[in-house]
């Protein structure tokens, strides 16, 4: 009985040898109340699915963390290239569902690609700058957002301008963190600011600029694209300061919610846990961002630090982005709140994120050139 104690004991050690305990009982902390609130959100109806899809995403982030960092910078290549021809194969024949075209059916499994540039863009311009480190110039910097530019512009076509809009941020941060220049920066941010009639026009769909003109008037259409902004924000402000308790949410439990337990769940739990249980929310974002940039500046070389901070700052961008949308002050561009709304594929992708960061961090040798 003591060997079989000793033997577990060892094989646990060996399991959790690379896991950041902090990070992974926050993450824990926030996947075990997304469980309660898609409890709350379906009447039950999702939480076996979502528990497996939360368990199978552990385990992978398990794996994760016994990459080392040299194997990871050699999958940098691989894992780009295969993500753009999959972007390639969407956009020649991926599947349309709702108007979009996003995902790819392999015969065997349909998947999202684009999901899977949301780590593999970070990971190229980060393997890129790396190895670019003696002579970070302005030809680096054209290049690695050429990089940038090419899955964000594929992803933008199929139309998906919530991912998009996470890509761009990952690989922006590994740029910012890699030494962007505020001139640049500013040159970028004036460029965009005169390109946007253009991309008024031109580069959105009718109803993304639908849902642009009632993010400032939602009572224009309040059967329409007004809708869901109306009732998300009629759930947040019932909910007062304790809210209406767990399970009593009559926003998400009479249906008058869309989207209750995927992209509009903070809208329930704020409606049955209040101003209280928002401020609960937030301060778990806040200290899981805090430590994965607490570890981006453990990180050993130039490429850990910038996937860790890209990593990390993209999650943060994420929840701001819902929790945005849903409060009504951003429009609404289809993102789920991490950890916390109904998905496997949103969880897996967050999940493995941390693993990675957890990976390198947990190296305290140098990766090399």
């Amino acid at each position: 009985m003591l060997q079989w104690g000793l033997m577990i004991k060892h094989s646990l050690r060996r399991v959790f040898a690379y896991v950041d305990l902090p990070l992974l009982f926050l993450l824990l902390t926030l996947a075990g109340i997304g469980q309660l609130t898609v409890m709350s959100a379906t009447g039950g109806g999702r939480v076996e699915s979502n528990l497996i899809n939360l368990c199978v995403a552990l385990i992978a982030m398990l794996v994760m963390t016994h990459i080392p960092p040299q194997r990871l910078i050699q999958f940098s290549v691989p894992v780009y290239v295969l993500g753009l021809l999959l972007l390639v194969g969407v956009a020649l024949a991926g599947d349309v569902v709702n108007g979009s075209r996003r995902w790819l059916n392999l015969g065997v499994a349909r998947i999202q690609p684009s999901e899977l540039m949301r780590l593999g863009v970070p990971l190229m311009l980060a393997a890129y700058l790396h190895y670019r480190q003696e002579a970070l110039d302005g030809r680096v910097f054209f290049v690695a957002a050429l990089l940038l530019l090419l899955p964000v512009g594929l992803v933008l076509r199929q139309p998906d301008l919530g991912t998009a809009l996470l890509i761009a941020s990952a690989g922006f941060f590994v740029l910012f963190l890699g030494g962007l220049s505020w001139r640049l920066i500013g040159g970028m941010g004036v460029a965009l600011a005169a390109a946007l009639p253009l991309i008024w026009h031109f580069g959105l769909h009718d109803y993304q600029r639908r849902r642009v003109l009632t993010l400032i008037d939602p009572g224009s259409e309040p059967l329409g694209a007004g809708y869901h902004i109306i009732q998300s924000t009629i759930a947040i402000g019932s909910g007062g300061f304790f809210g209406k308790g767990w399970m009593h949410g009559s926003q998400a439990r009479l249906d008058f919610l869309p989207e209750g337990h995927t992209d509009f769940i903070f809208a329930v739990w704020s409606e049955e846990f209040g101003m209280l249980g928002n401020l609960l929310l937030m301060t778990l974002y806040a200290a899981i961002v805090v430590r994965g940039l607490q570890l981006a500046n453990q990180a050993p070389s130039l490429f850990g630090r910038l996937m860790c901070g890209a990593i990390t700052l993209t999650f943060l961008v994420y929840a701001f982005v819902n929790m945005g949308m849903v409060s009504g002050i951003l429009p609404v561009v289809g993102v789920p709140l991490p950890l916390v709304s109904y998905g496997g594929t949103s969880m897996m992708t967050v999940l493995l994120g941390f693993g990675i960061v957890m990976a390198i961090s947990s190296r305290k040798t140098l990766v090399k050139s």
